[in-house]
């Protein structure tokens, strides 16, 4: 627990950190909801319950502050699936696989990805957030799969497996696309178990 001075009021450092955890994750909401054009540093200091300045202290751009956002979010995602235990088989872990493109993040991301494409300012950064998050997701997979990527085909086949999920998740952003996505999921978790030597499928 933080400690308190006399008065009672949390110290100034561990205010200002909860002040920055709640834009970024304010920043994320927005970004999902209202997309790039809807989501100003404004619009997400009101949603954190923070005036504009105390934003502007901690992301002095709007491109500081929504990058510094998806990616932290992504981070806190990576750490809770890297404490969960190995999936018992390979479609458990293909569900959460595809499950990081179904939910707020990737709806965000998104919404950052096109905006990028058209602001040469914020073009750069994203490139570079995003060749980070595509390298720590790959690493991720990796693991949950228990893949060895020494072996002939594993490699291009876990990339594959990401790729796809992209493309469910973008199918899934005007529509309830779950339907078609358990068969497409069942699909791939037998196309997978069969390139992965020793995985188990449900």
């Amino acid at each position: 627990m933080a400690a308190v001075n006399s008065r009672g009021a949390a110290p100034k450092q561990d205010r200002s950190r909860a002040t920055r955890q709640r834009l970024l994750e304010s920043a994320v909401t927005c970004l999902a909801e209202h997309g790039w054009t809807g989501s100003t540093v404004t619009v997400v200091a009101e949603h954190a319950g923070v005036s504009r300045g105390a934003a502007q202290h901690h992301f002095p751009t709007r491109e500081d502050l929504f990058t510094a956002a998806v990616e932290h979010v992504a981070e806190e995602r990576s750490k809770e699936l890297r404490a969960l235990p190995t999936p018992p088989d390979t479609r458990a872990a293909v569900e959460m696989l595809i499950g990081l493109c179904t939910g707020p993040l990737f709806r965000a991301a998104l919404q950052l990805w096109v905006a990028a494409s058209n602001e040469p300012q914020l073009g750069p950064r994203v490139t570079a957030l995003e060749t980070r998050m595509g390298r720590e997701t790959h690493r991720m997979a990796v693991e949950l799969l228990g893949a060895d990527e020494a072996v002939p085909g594993v490699r291009e086949t876990v990339q594959g497996l990401l790729d796809m999920a992209r493309g469910l998740g973008l199918a899934n952003l005007l529509t309830d696309d779950s339907v078609r996505r358990e068969r497409v999921v069942a699909q791939w978790a037998r196309l997978v178990g069969d390139v992965l030597p020793g995985r188990h499928v449900a």
